[in-house]
């Protein structure tokens, strides 16, 4: 596929190929697939958020509308821009994986249900007003999140996931301690729609290889459904048409130590927007800079508050996205914005969402552990530009993995801590990334971070974009 650029007369020749506007019809089929592309995982945060905290299922349709609405304003802010706010770049927004450990844990703390995503809410507003606040000082500060910082954050993103979608393949967290958790029929699910992802990466072009996840899950509650182990009832009482309402479950509640908690959750994230920006500015040709990335995180900013407002989450740029326009080579930032707008129109059809929250559990664990595996291999790829021989670094990564597992692997530890202070630190990915980031500023000095080791993101792409 050539770049849309090469296809374009002047005057538009003259532009950067990240600021051409392509025909409609091109605008409607690229944007129809950085949906495809992004649907599934986009999904994944509210059903995991939703069944963790015990909500209907009319309730969790609910959410995965709000969130594509709330994702599709947010992807048009960040790619089109306005005064000072988003990059202006191809950058599809999504739900940050990274919260999802911490919306549980203060969800669960304050009971449950939508009680506790009320608080779930307050937190995340204050979180997306002081990513908005701190946003033009974090690209001053990028000597403080080297690759060693970047690769360990995401590494330990992807490990401390994958035991969520493991117990997704079991089952789902309803059938723990119960007799059905693993039964044969589950794991047969689990491996057959990680089989279907598989055989698509390897013999599938460029385009079904950027879909696969989706149509795993697709094939896979397929098979569910003709088995009759899905349940697709509710999508037959879903409204075809359906609105997200500002503070659809109520007023948010504010609770000092479920804000501080989200607050440090967001800083976490102005480090991956931060890796996107850069990786996003070399895959497309256009300088980035600290300006650029402050204009990035102002939107994270302004698009995690209307989370908070309109029922939804944080978001930041989809990593998914990213690897579709190095492989489909559109670098058009009006595509993405296209893609936004398809969101929207998708978010407001309840029955899509009740289709997707009719997912079976081991379908959708099958699918999860491939791309939670896939983040944490980002942050493999990343750490082999780093010197592990040198060790503070390699001190830095140990320490971090292992902070990582404790939530894990010593859970009743953090369960005999006060409720507020365990959605700090019960998130493997909040104190793993925590820890990394104190261990970078322990060992290195100010010398040693006046120059940036940069991430070489050629070596992560095949080929790259004429220009």
């Amino acid at each position: 596929m050539a770049p849309l650029a090469s296809r374009r007369r002047t005057p538009a020749a003259a532009q950067h190929p990240v600021d051409v506007v392509p025909p409609f019809s091109q605008l409607s089929l690229y944007g129809f697939q950085h949906v495809l592309a992004f649907y599934a995982g986009a999904v994944l945060v509210p059903i995991i958020l939703g069944n963790s905290l015990g909500l209907s299922p009319r309730e969790l349709v609910y959410l995965i509308n709000a969130d594509l609405v709330t994702a599709g304003i947010a992807t048009i802010i960040q790619a089109w821009g306005f005064w000072r706010i988003g990059a202006r770049l191809p950058l599809v927004q999504g739900a940050t994986f990274t919260a999802v450990s911490p919306m549980i844990a203060i969800g669960q703390g304050a009971g449950g249900g939508t009680a506790g995503l009320l608080v779930v809410y307050g937190a995340v507003i204050t979180g997306g007003i002081a990513t908005f606040l701190l946003a033009p000082f974090v690209g001053r500060l990028a000597k403080y999140f080297p690759p060693i910082v970047t690769g360990t954050l995401l590494t330990v993103i992807g490990i401390v996931l994958i035991p969520v979608a493991l117990q997704d393949v079991g089952g789902g967290s309803d059938l723990l301690g119960k007799p059905g958790y693993g039964a044969p029929e589950h794991l047969a699910y689990a491996g057959g729609t990680l089989l279907l992802i598989l055989l698509l990466s390897r013999f599938g072009g460029p385009f079904l290889r950027s879909v696969a996840i989706l149509l795993g899950l697709v094939g896979g509650t397929a098979a569910a459904w003709l088995l009759g182990d899905a349940d697709l009832g509710a999508v037959e009482q879903a409204d075809w048409i359906g609105v997200s309402t500002p503070f659809h479950y109520g007023v948010p509640q504010f609770h000092l130590f479920p804000m501080l908690a989200m607050v440090v959750v967001m800083v976490i994230t102005m480090v991956e927007t931060t890796g996107d920006v850069y990786a996003m500015g070399e895959i497309t040709g256009r300088e980035v800079d600290g300006e650029t990335v402050g204009r990035a995180l102002r939107a994270d900013g302004v698009a995690t508050v209307l989370g908070g407002v309109f029922n939804s989450f944080p978001y930041v740029a989809f990593a998914e996205n990213i690897g579709l326009v190095r492989i489909s080579r559109v670098t058009s930032r009006f595509v993405v914005v296209a893609a936004g707008f398809l969101m929207i129109l998708l978010g407001l059809v309840p029955k899509a969402g009740a289709v997707v929250a009719s997912v079976p559990h081991p379908v959708l664990g099958g699918a999860a552990v491939a791309m939670f595996g896939m983040v944490a291999t980002v942050g493999i790829q990343i750490l082999a530009k780093v010197d592990l021989r040198e060790e503070r670094n390699a001190l830095i990564l140990a320490l971090s993995l292992g902070a990582a597992m404790l939530p894990a692997v010593v859970g009743p530890f953090f369960a005999q801590m006060p409720v507020e202070l365990r959605a700090v630190l019960g998130s493997g990915i909040t104190l793993g990334s925590l820890t990394a980031v104190l261990l970078n500023l322990f060992f290195h000095t100010p010398a040693d971070r006046t120059v940036r080791e940069e991430i070489d993101w050629d070596a992560f792409a095949d080929a790259r974009p004429a220009r």
